[in-house]
């Protein structure tokens, strides 16, 4: 009975011209489609873990090579002041002190005192260069650079230049350039008592910066004879003295808008940190609206 059971139940079907039983085709498994899902999280670009992460250290790096910059640059100047010679030069010795501390490179060190005597690391005559140019929104730039190769640093600069959206332009004549003196406070010392034997001594300009400390303007040629007459006349010491690109008024920019703010400094700025040799960078914006934090961002890298 099972056999002709079997073939009563069993119809035949033809799958593709080949004869098939109805029973064997249902004994074989159903194919089931199965969806692979993760119980990771999906992060959005930018706001993972890693990525604030990287975007803290990235900041935090920007910050340190700031400061050794500044501390490198207050060793030139030491040595353009008083001599490579720390024993001799107290100034210099505070400096290298301050560097040692905060963990600069013995390198670094070695070749701020050798640029500050015109030479590079290497013991080779540095040669001056300088850039003009114009960077978004429209801010004119005068940038001083001290080198041994001279193509080689121009073309970092012009490409740095171009990698912010700006362009080699000439801009000096909206510019004036002048000597600089800044005078260490002094107690009981300030503008007034400055004032007469500077003037005197063939200043063109004495005032208050922020900080309190009294700043001179000279002629160019003249600003190392009137920063040492000063420094005996008035027993003061000679924080910074230096030759400048000072903006002109009528030419000023304001900064109103805060991101493009942000880009001149992320873009450009910090990138020129990075180049080694760099003197100056002198530029005509003026704060216009943006925030007081961003606008001593952008203040503390350049030349003020």
């Amino acid at each position: 009975m099972a056999a002709p059971f079997a073939r009563a139940v069993c119809a035949s079907l033809s799958v593709k011209g080949a004869t098939q039983c109805a029973c064997r085709r249902a004994s074989r498994p159903r194919k089931v489609q199965v969806r692979c899902l993760s119980s990771t999280p999906s992060y959005f670009s930018g706001h993972s873990k890693w990525a604030t992460i990287k975007h803290d250290k990235a900041k935090n790096d920007a910050g340190k090579s700031k400061q050794r910059s500044l501390m490198t640059r207050d060793i030139t100047n030491a040595v353009k002041l008083g001599g490579p010679n720390p024993d001799m030069n107290a100034r210099l010795h505070l400096a290298i002190s301050i560097a040692k501390k905060s963990a600069v490179p013995k390198a670094s060190i070695e070749a701020a005192i050798a640029r500050g005597q015109g030479l590079s690391a290497t013991g080779a005559a540095l040669e001056n260069l300088t850039l003009e140019a114009i960077l978004p929104p429209s801010i004119a730039t005068i940038i001083e650079c001290q080198t041994d190769n001279k193509l080689r640093a121009l073309a970092e600069l012009r490409l740095i230049v171009k990698e912010a959206g700006g362009q080699v332009s000439t801009v000096g004549f909206m510019f004036e350039k002048k000597g600089r003196i800044i005078l260490r406070k002094k107690e009981n010392v300030g503008v007034d008592e400055v004032l007469e034997p500077a003037l005197d001594a063939g200043a063109l300009d004495v005032f208050e910066d922020e900080e309190g400390r009294v700043v001179l303007f000279t002629e160019p040629a003249q600003t190392n004879k009137i920063a040492e007459s000063l420094a005996k006349e008035l027993e003061m010491e000679i924080e910074e003295s230096e030759i400048i690109f000072d903006p002109n008024e009528d030419t000023k920019i304001p900064l109103d808008d805060e991101g493009a703010a942000k880009e001149l400094s992320e873009r450009f700025l910090d990138k020129l940190q990075d180049v080694q040799g760099i003197q100056g960078v002198y530029t005509n914006w003026s704060k216009g609206a943006i925030s007081d934090e961003i606008w001593e961002e952008l203040s503390s890298k350049v030349a003020v």
